[in-house]
């Protein structure tokens, strides 16, 4: 439907408003984002593995066939912004146009096109992924390590914000260089330049991975762990797992690796070299833990926009307020649904309420799905969709909520691999008291402030006042009773004491 029928038949159609051009060592990316700022959509996400940096290593320059691949590519993404209406545009240019002896010229070249690149020094370039990972980890506290073509930024982050920034000639197309004197020698080199971050060794809390062969890494990962998720973002990887998997990978023909999903050539290429230098960095720097953040630089270019409250909104319930109102939920009634339920279900237990109302919202979309499509299409929101500020145990509590608010309440193996018993048993709780929600009055405002669900003791007890004593129909005492059993207790429905 184009924008003119949209508007003639009443409705508002989502349009592209903003856009980010990295021009990277290895690739040239453009990104158009639409949707809310805080927890932008990707509209369109289109590249060019120019690999501008390939040289850096050797003559210092960037060579003129990648220079020009990359300007053909940026003259079509100007193209498509102008026929897009989009001119709210951010270009940045990092480690090849920064470091190679004809940067400046290629960065000439670029501005005649129309763009006003900015080439970032390699602290801003490290602040502004450490920036990306903080919206997406909202008071995130430890290391992030941003791997790129030309370089390698790290940033050390706390409670939120960044305290140490430094960028390294460690990407991924300067590697190979390092290899004289073989492994020993690899070794020596990598380690002789992180000891100039020397600040990482002390820093508490995960490895941040920023980047694509860090996330092609992950892929391998999930692949041979036959891993019920395929979004790497917030993937949670152990050091000492990290440490086996990056000795291995280190050895692997990357011919090997392209038969991976989520793999391409360029990717797989300078993933050994990457993985031989991660073994480095686990043993210099010893992290908790190894998470993959899928947003970097282009995130935290739009993140550092942000006024100061708008940083502080929750980027999961942004994001998925504003995927599911135009699918019929709406917040103030699932905040309203979350309430009723919320003694009954987790009693003082509390602690994931961001996560239930999530799938409190979820749930209100999936009722308007047809009934022979909902479970599949309703857990594939929470387990395929990216959403940023959320961990996979809490995708697996929201999949699994919105399973149980279809009647199917018991937990799937595959789920239990991302979440304990315990934490999806609360999950079930949800949907299936959100289903009970709904049977009475269709969930309307006047149906739940007009009832009370609460524990007394060992009976969950629905409550309702007497001039809506007609509510207690035989079906909705059918689900209390589904849901007093999955809790463990005796059920009643009584009359008052709303």
């Amino acid at each position: 439907m184009t924008a003119t029928a949209a508007k003639r038949n009443g409705l508002k159609l989502e349009v592209p408003d903003r856009a980010v051009i990295d021009i990277g060592s290895n690739t040239v990316r453009m990104v158009v984002y639409s949707g809310p700022r805080r927890a932008p959509n990707v509209w369109l996400n289109e590249k060019v593995t120019a690999r501008l940096g390939r040289d850096l290593a050797t003559s210092g320059r960037i060579p003129r066939a990648a220079e020009q691949l990359a300007l053909g590519g940026l003259a079509r993404f100007a193209a498509i912004l102008a026929d897009l209406g989009v001119d709210d545009v951010a270009t940045v240019a990092t480690a090849a146009a920064r470091d190679a002896g004809n940067g400046s010229q290629f960065i000439k070249k670029v501005r005649a096109l129309g763009f006003e690149p900015r080439v970032l020094t390699g602290v801003e370039e490290a602040n502004t992924a450490a920036s990306g990972v903080i919206g997406a980890f909202p008071g995130a506290s430890g290391t992030v390590a941003d791997l790129g073509g030309g370089s390698l930024e790290l940033a050390g982050i706390e409670k939120g914000h960044c305290v140490e920034a430094i960028s390294l000639p460690l990407g991924t197309l300067r590697l190979p260089a390092l290899h004289d004197g073989g492994p020993a020698g690899f070794r020596k080199n990598v380690k002789a330049e992180l000891a100039k971050a020397s600040w990482a060794q002390t820093q508490d809390g995960p490895l941040y991975l920023v980047g694509g062969t860090w996330r092609a890494l992950a892929a391998y990962v999930m692949h041979k762990a036959k891993y019920p998720l395929g979004d790497p973002q917030a993937f949670r990887i152990p050091p000492d797992e990290a440490e086996k998997i990056a000795r291995k990978l280190a050895k692997v023909d990357p011919a090997r690796l392209t038969a991976i999903p989520g793999i391409s050539s360029s990717r797989a290429a300078g993933l050994p070299d990457a993985a031989a230098m991660l073994r480095v960095i686990l043993k210099e720097l010893s992290p908790d833990a190894l998470v993959i953040s899928a947003w970097g630089l282009r995130e935290g270019l739009l993140f550092n926009r942000l006024s100061e409250v708008a940083r502080e909104q929750d980027p999961l319930l942004t994001a998925v307020t504003h995927f599911a109102t135009p699918r019929g939920a709406d917040i103030t009634s699932a905040t309203l649904m979350a309430a009723w339920t919320a003694e009954a279900v987790d009693g003082r237990n509390r602690g994931s309420e961001r996560i239930r109302l999530a799938a409190t919202l979820l749930s209100q979309a999936a009722a308007r799905i047809e009934p022979n499509m909902r479970i599949s299409h309703s857990t594939d929101w929470a387990l395929e969709k990216r959403w940023v500020g959320l961990d996979h145990t809490g995708r697996a509590m929201i999949a699994q909520c919105l399973r149980a608010s279809c009647r199917e309440p018991a937990i799937t193996e595959e789920l239990a691999v991302l979440g304990s018993e315990e934490q999806l048993h609360r999950a079930s709780a949800w949907g299936l008291a959100i289903r009970l929600g709904r049977k009475i009055g269709a969930g309307t405002r006047i149906s739940l402030k007009s009832s009370a669900l609460r524990r007394q003791g060992n009976t969950l007890v629905l409550r309702f006042e007497e001039s809506r004593a007609y509510l207690m129909a035989n079906s909705v005492e059918a689900e209390l009773a589904r849901l007093a059993d999955w809790l463990g207790l005796d059920h009643d429905m009584a009359v008052g004491g709303v």
